[in-house]
């Protein structure tokens, strides 16, 4: 059944709240907008602050090294891409380039394949997608926390610490590592979603090197920029650490990626000829075997988008599909039966189960 409808007072009753203003998040709310839901964001910090400006970009479809599980949604995803830029730069007016075009894999055995695959930069895409939400009737509310969600008759009502109410059909919870911490304060639902903090460099492109290519190994990748204010730099990364939300840089972190990045390029050894540009730690959405959470949750009118690790920019188009066709009721395009909310429920790791 669908819980699409026109709403007849978007101020106080919008058809669909979606938790989180991400990449994914707001990437939900503009495919929801063009099917002509009146839509709500609530975020509790900055939009597009967090996970989604961290990323190298990279749209890493046929990535060896990611669970085969992935491979229909990232490749829906993928070829959704030049659509959801074309739709982003007819709001906004800003266009976001494809940085490259192709990725040099290292597999274990010392050999090398070349992929045809984009990557592109999130410090553009997260200006752009937010200018062109703006320019919708999509009502985002930053610094905004949620006291309660209850179950209505019309589907759910969310009551903001402000004391203001939202009377709404449902309610998507997309907000990366901390929707986890959202749902239980929220429902004490255990949620299998943690925080996975990676690391990540950019420096200068060492003069002789030419890069524009990704190189990526099962422990490094190297991003080249090669287009926009980041030209002529590369991002080198990233750690894999179960911290917490611990942002911590360290410098020997960051030399270790150095060292590993030289093992595939050895221009990158000499921080004097590819000296450091900036540092950053970042928090991907990790479930325990790694695959995202998209579907409804037992409790009326409740929805979960999250979990994508490390794949959240690549998949966030086929994300939004996905969860709008839910919504309307349909079966959505891709088979999502292996990222059920409620795979984990028989180990203990979370208490939400899919409606059937």
């Amino acid at each position: 059944m669908s819980v699409l409808s026109s709403s007849s007072n978007l101020d106080l009753a919008p058809d669909i709240v979606v938790v989180g203003a991400g990449l994914i998040g707001l990437a939900i709310a503009l495919e929801l907008h063009d099917r002509g839901a009146a839509v709500t964001v609530i975020e509790h910090g900055r939009s597009l602050s967090e996970a989604s400006t961290a990323a190298a970009g990279m749209l890493a479809v046929e990535d060896p090294y990611n669970r085969p599980e992935l491979r229909l949604l990232s490749r829906l995803s993928a070829e959704r891409y030049p659509t959801f830029l074309r739709r982003i730069e007819e709001l906004s007016g800003i266009a976001v380039p494809f940085q490259t075009e192709a990725t040099v894999q290292y597999l274990a055995d010392g050999a090398t394949m070349r992929l045809a695959e984009h990557s592109l930069d999130p410090r553009q895409l997260a200006p752009a997608l937010l200018a062109a939400v703006k320019t919708t009737s999509i009502r985002l509310l930053e610094e905004t926390r949620i006291a309660t969600v209850e179950e209505a008759t019309h589907g759910v009502d969310i009551r903001l610490t402000s004391a203001v109410v939202i009377a709404s059909r449902a309610i998507i919870y997309a907000a990366g590592a901390w929707t986890a911490e959202v749902m239980a304060g929220l429902h004490g639902d255990a949620v299998a979603i943690a925080p996975r903090k990676g690391q990540m460099l950019r420096v200068r492109l060492p003069a002789a090197l030419a890069l524009r290519e990704v190189h990526r190994s099962e422990q490094v990748y190297i991003v080249p920029r090669t287009r926009g204010p980041q030209a002529g730099t590369a991002l080198i990364g990233a750690t894999v650490e179960d911290t917490g939300f611990d942002t911590t840089v360290r410098t020997e972190d960051l030399g270790g990626l150095r060292a590993l990045a030289a093992e595939l390029l050895p221009e990158f050894e000499s921080e004097t000829d590819a000296p450091l540009v900036e540092s950053w730690a970042g928090l991907r959405p990790a479930t325990p075997d790694f695959l995202p959470i998209l579907g409804a949750c037992t409790r009326t009118g409740q929805f979960i988008a999250s979990g994508h690790y490390r794949n959240g920019i690549l998949q966030a188009p086929a994300t939004a599909l996905v969860i709008a066709d839910l919504l309307e009721g349909k079966a959505p395009t891709v088979d999502i039966s292996a990222f059920s909310p409620g795979r984990f429920s028989s180990r203990g790791e979370h208490r939400i189960r899919p409606i059937q």
